[in-house]
């Protein structure tokens, strides 16, 4: 566990608390997700310095992934006492062979812990290195504005709303208020681990990057937010499009066929998001998009997802539930 002191204190529970309260009205309450890392351990001494405390709970998730487990919980236990915000500990199981990889497994156990708690405003930790981080992975994927935007500051997640006071906080300023205010915190093991591509891409690339160029973490920050903006706009474009060529929930062919190729796949990809279906791959969704532009009276597109799938007939696009 980690610690230190006397470094400069900064306007950090102001900035967290007027986040908060131009998202939630008076009478909601807050869960922080508190892993016990710096970053959380910071994120509810802020909330409780800015006059929250009365409104917060914390929840820990106990992933089983670490011999050091118990200990993290049981300092997050502690920590809670002492600052008088009521601590909901949970043990998860992480599927550690799932195709999507240990990282998005362990989120996925996450999340499914707070709905299952009945959390429905989550503050979550994550910063702007994590946000740096975060675009340059999703890019490298190959990842189209959604992607590129990384993480809004508010979005909902099934019956989760999410909330990220700190993505304008830098690294450096979270570790110097936990200095100033003498907190201690845990540091998980395999943060270390550059065999995880999220670790790699922090401890090798973004700091190889930051050494050439200084500034770039706030530069790649800045410009999730630019293509958050633009991400924005299309969905504008989309929902305009949307309510001229719609026919109850679904759409009509004729007014699907007089876009372009770019705005139908902007409607198609903006209505499954609408719906919380997958928006499907690259490849995918330019070939039925195709289909819909080229196909036949006799002929039906289809194209089935997780959620459901979306099949032409008599005129009209239907999105049919699973």
């Amino acid at each position: 566990m980690a610690a230190s002191r006397n470094s400069p204190p900064t306007d950090l529970p102001a900035r967290v608390g007027d986040f908060l309260a131009a998202r939630l009205a008076p009478e909601e309450v807050l869960c922080v997700g508190l892993s016990g890392g710096c970053d959380s351990v910071v994120l509810l001494h802020a909330l409780v310095a800015a006059g929250w405390r009365a409104r917060l709970s914390a929840l820990h998730v106990h992933h089983g992934l670490s011999a050091n487990a118990d200990a993290w919980a049981a300092f997050c236990a502690d920590y809670c006492a002492g600052l008088g915000v009521p601590l909901t500990a949970v043990h998860v199981t992480v599927d550690t062979a799932s195709r999507r990889g240990l990282e998005a497994a362990a989120r996925d156990a996450r999340y499914a812990a707070f709905a299952a708690h009945g959390v429905t405003n989550l503050a979550l930790a994550q910063h702007r290195g994590d946000q740096a981080e975060t675009v340059l992975l999703n890019l490298l994927r190959g990842a189209g504005l959604t992607g590129a935007a990384a993480m809004p500051p508010a979005a909902r997640r099934g019956g989760l709303r999410l909330l990220r006071p700190l993505l304008g906080s830098g690294r450096a300023e979270l570790e110097s208020y936990a200095r100033a205010h003498g907190l201690a915190w845990i540091d998980d093991e395999s943060n270390a681990d550059t065999r995880l591509t999220r670790n790699f891409l922090r401890h090798e690339v973004l700091t190889a990057i930051e050494a050439r160029l200084p500034g770039s973490e706030a530069a790649l920050a800045r410009a999730a937010g630019h293509f958050a903006e633009a991400l924005g706009l299309l969905d504008e474009l989309a929902e305009q499009d949307w309510q001229q060529v719609r026919r109850g929930d679904a759409a009509q062919l004729s007014g699907l066929r007089e876009l372009s190729p770019a705005r139908l796949k902007n409607l198609l990809r903006w209505r499954l998001r609408q719906l919380g279906w997958q928006v499907p791959v690259t490849t995918r969704l330019d070939e039925f998009a195709r289909q819909l532009l080229a196909a036949g009276p006799d002929r039906h597109p289809e194209l089935r997802l997780p959620g459901g799938r979306l099949r032409a007939g008599r005129g009209l696009l239907h999105w049919e539930g699973a």
